[in-house]
């Protein structure tokens, strides 16, 4: 997920909306982190349950800000915080339903993630999803508008 990551971040510009799907532990955040350290972002890319959103600069170009939707209730919440929408990088983890108007050029990246069954054999696994960190991931990610029509992901 850290080099998916790293490879988007060749392809945003300032003004781009990224929404991240996908349960939890499907890899949101670490995706995050390969995009913040491709992009040269200062601060540790972490997770902003707590504060919401994160803002980091980066060495060159663009700061990236980290939107944490899953404790929001109403979408207006996330236009309270405030956000440089057109200046930066914004990627919204959770962001599903949160983000409609904001923008009409999405980046939507779903990522799925089997749980609870073993990949060789089918056979069902009792244990932790969370202690396969290589688990193999499907991501899907679909672009919305004019920006993501030409640009092959």
């Amino acid at each position: 997920m850290g080099e998916l990551g790293a490879r988007l971040a060749g392809v945003l510009r300032a003004g781009d909306l990224v929404v991240l799907t996908g349960p939890l532990g499907a890899g949101k955040t670490t995706l995050t982190r390969g995009l913040g350290a491709a992009l040269g972002a200062r601060g540790q890319v972490s997770s902003p349950t707590f504060v919401l959103a994160r803002t980091h600069p980066t060495t060159s170009g663009p700061d990236l800000v980290h939107v944490d939707a899953y404790r929001l209730s109403d979408p207006v919440e996330l236009d309270d915080l405030d956000l440089d929408w057109d200046g930066s990088i914004v990627v919204v983890e959770w962001g599903r339903g949160f983000v409609d108007g904001i923008s009409e050029e999405v980046l939507d990246v779903e990522i799925v993630r089997a749980t609870g069954a073993d990949a060789t054999d089918g056979s069902v696994d009792e244990g932790d999803p969370d202690d396969v960190p290589d688990e193999p991931r499907r991501v899907v990610v679909t672009g919305a508008g004019p920006r993501w029509a030409d640009i092959v992901l």
